[in-house]
């Protein structure tokens, strides 16, 4: 079977396996994000098409929920925060720093796909701020330093 002919059949798989639950869209565009990585482009018209809900519906949902994307990821994810406390202590500076660094603009992914680049709104690291997260794991007082050290270690 044709990558894509495979992707589409595994696509109404979940679906199938969803559609009975009571409100099925999260758990369809969990589930599918979960398999892919991402939303695939093709995966929103048959989610529309099984829910009898317009594209443009299923993509309001979608685009709702900021965990949800439409493009892979690298290989490690670096968010960092844009909230009032790490703004006031230099975030700006360090979100400037870290696209000039990676060569990528907010929801980019560097050239290779080891790191994607994420904005985020508030990591609860207030008192240590600017605070970043690389793959789930949250880093306070943040420098251009240790923005350079963590970008070498994701291997980017």
């Amino acid at each position: 079977m044709a990558p894509q002919a495979a992707q589409h059949s595994r696509i109404a798989e979940i679906i199938a396996e969803h559609s009975a639950l009571e409100g099925p869209m999260l758990p369809i565009l969990h589930a599918v994000q979960a398999e892919y990585g991402h939303v695939p482009a093709e995966a929103l018209p048959m989610i529309a098409d099984a829910l009898n809900i317009s594209r443009a519906e299923a993509q309001g949902v979608m685009s709702f929920y900021h965990d949800f994307r439409d493009h892979p990821l690298g290989r490690h994810v670096l968010k960092i925060c844009r909230a009032e406390a790490c703004q006031a202590r230099g975030a700006g500076a360090l979100a400037e720093a870290a696209k000039a660094r990676l060569g990528v603009d907010w929801h980019g992914t560097t050239p290779g796909g080891a790191l994607t680049l994420e904005p985020v709104f508030c990591l609860g690291l207030c008192a240590c701020a600017p605070a970043v997260m690389l793959d789930g794991q949250v880093i306070g007082r943040v420098d251009a330093a240790r923005l350079d050290q963590i970008a070498t270690e994701a291997g980017a």
